[in-house]
């Protein structure tokens, strides 16, 4: 082969009330707080159980866990449990400054509730200046709402301004007085121009701000225990299946039978060495190219069978990169350093050619609307075309050598190519500045990560190398096992939120490693052949493909998975020619 809960917005003349919110509101009632039947609870003093500690690793303060178990029961509507909890604990959710802070601010209490934020325990003299200034801005959009806009005018004075806190919020809200001003004259009313808070919104505002000593975080239970799971699911090597699977019961762990390792299908339809393969963006289709200088379209169908759909001929040369639109309405194939071809998957017509007299393309890329292409050339330029074959702009120099990869952030800003035998760079075309990754072996292929914060890197030392490109480039993990001495073996992101990588190999077999600890954690046999290119479906991440010298296609999926053919349970493997056969 080749090298949170949301209230209406109040109107004008609505009276202010609180929302139904017993997480945000913690028992806090503008009419009554809930009541536990536990007078005589066994209640301890606060002050005494201020040291205790719960738990075998004895890390976690007794007071602040009885606190956020408080927090969690208001948060899902249990107010009397919460109620209950505090008096049979002796541990108050907030302390009596808080408390009475929280129903100043439901009370529109607004100069007691200022006051009484010099009393809660903050020390940032910061933080207390924007409290107040979201209190005070409250008063005034009350009070303008109520149409009284002299005593709107004096708290944007006398309260707001002298804060000195956001300065462009004092300007717009001195044109709400202007506005209300105007309409009042011309007897308009003016119930469409003041966008205000609930009073329990400007609650959440203030619990965002104040410290987590004054007033606990909402959901810190839930939270907690949210990030406990995704420490789980980070340390579970084998972990690709939705999160609605997880379980608080027990520990998350998953087996080996979750990564895709049965070969469900071959396809036989090329007639020479399978170079390249790639699933489209909706996971309905997958591309494959060959050294027959052919170009396969194959159907994802609903039950996971993979039917032949077209096939493309007109390259004179082996095809040896395929790039799908955007939309995966369409695919960009490369000659190898030939010419760059552009099909319509729907009606299998080749759209467009594009070439360049003198020189070869060697890759091939779409912008992220679709609008234009991308090509590296033999001479280490890289051209922008527009669609109709206009090329529209060249990047000379040393932008790219005969590595048919190239790579288009989501935001169309950057193009990454290798520029050098071992060394990518990271290319901003609207800046015309460049980021260089340097290696200390030559470079065989690449591929971007999803979130275009990743660079898969395979290398001439049978390396592959993940680089985190969000930010200054840095190598992050290194994975070994697989064998290239002689070939291009490529490699690829995959799996649940691509948590995995998964590369072909010169000893027939697909390595698969889990990303994050760089663990190897499958390899899958089956191919008689150099595994040249390996895609991982981005919809399914059940569902793996690999081309191999051996002509064939494998698409790999669960052992658990089990298709009937014929009315019987076969082996889970079959063999298909492509010509639209039921398998």
């Amino acid at each position: 082969m080749g090298g949170l809960e949301d209230s209406e917005r109040p109107t004008k003349r609505v009276k202010v009330a609180s929302r139904e919110s017993g997480g945000l509101l913690n028992g806090i009632s503008p009419t009554e707080p809930a009541s536990c039947s536990l007078s005589n609870s066994m209640a301890q003093s606060l002050a005494f159980q201020a040291d205790e500690v719960v738990g075998s690793k004895r890390v976690a303060k007794k007071v602040e866990f009885v606190q956020i178990i408080s927090e969690a029961l208001y948060s899902l509507g249990y107010k009397r449990s919460g109620a209950c909890l505090q008096e049979e604990s002796g541990i108050p959710l907030h302390s009596s400054v808080v408390k009475s802070f929280l129903q100043q601010i439901l009370n529109g209490k607004w100069d007691e509730s200022v006051a009484s934020l010099q009393k809660i325990g903050v020390v940032d003299k910061t933080i207390i200046k924007l409290a107040s200034f979201l209190i005070f801005q409250q008063k005034f959009f009350e009070l303008l709402d109520g149409d009284n806009v002299m005593g709107a005018l004096k708290t944007l004075r006398t309260e707001i301004a002298p804060l000195y806190v956001n300065h462009d919020q004092v300007r717009e809200l001195s044109s709400h007085i202007l506005s209300r001003s105007q309409q009042n004259l011309a007897g308009i009313s003016g119930q469409q121009i003041v966008r205000m808070k609930s009073r329990s919104e400007l609650l959440e505002e203030l619990q965002k701000l104040l410290p987590p000593s004054v007033m606990i975080p909402e959901k810190r239970l839930v939270n907690l225990v949210e990030q406990a799971l995704d420490l789980q699911l980070v340390a579970c090597r084998f972990h690709n299946s939705l999160v609605g699977e997880i379980s608080l019961f027990t520990d998350h762990q998953c087996g080996r039978d979750r990564i895709p390792s049965q070969t469900l299908q071959i396809l036989e339809e090329h007639n020479d060495e399978v170079w390249f393969l790639q699933f489209s963006h909706d996971g309905k289709y997958l591309a494959s190219s060959s050294a027959d200088c052919s170009v396969i379209i194959w159907e994802v169908k609903e039950d996971g069978q993979v039917l032949l759909k077209d096939q493309f001929s007109g390259h004179q040369k082996p095809v040896s990169y395929i790039s799908w639109s955007p939309d995966s309405s369409q695919i960009l194939t490369c000659g190898l350093e030939e010419v760059v071809r552009q099909w319509d998957v729907a009606s299998g017509e080749c759209v467009h050619v594009y070439e360049k007299d003198g020189v070869g393309l060697i890759s091939c890329g779409w912008s992220p609307d679709g609008q234009s292409i991308f090509s590296g050339v033999t001479d280490q330029s890289i051209s922008m075309w527009s669609l109709d074959g206009k090329e529209v702009k060249s990047w000379k120099g040393e932008k790219t050598i005969k590595i048919p990869d190239i790579g288009i952030t989501t935001d169309g800003k950057q193009i990454i190519s290798v520029c050098k035998d071992n060394m990518i760079s990271l290319f901003r075309h609207e800046s015309n500045t460049e980021e260089l990754i340097e290696e200390d072996q030559d470079i065989t292929s690449f591929v971007l990560s999803r979130d275009n914060k990743y660079l898969l890197v395979s290398l001439l030392n049978q390396e592959i190398h993940l680089w985190y490109i969000s930010g200054h480039p840095r190598c992050v993990a290194k994975f070994k096992g697989h064998k290239r001495l002689r070939f291009v073996v490529r490699s690829c992101f995959g799996g649940l939120d691509q948590a995995f990588i998964a590369s072909g190999s010169e000893d027939s077999q697909v390595y698969i490693w889990h990303k994050s600890s760089g663990e190897l954690v499958q390899t899958l046999c089956g191919h008689s052949g150099t595994v040249n290119s390996v895609s991982w479906n981005p919809v399914n991440p059940h569902m793996l493909a690999s081309a191999s010298d051996d002509r064939t296609i494998r698409i790999w999926g669960l052992n658990s998975v089990n298709l009937k053919q014929n009315g019987s349970v076969s082996n889970g493997i079959h063999y298909c020619n492509g010509r639209g056969k039921s398998l």
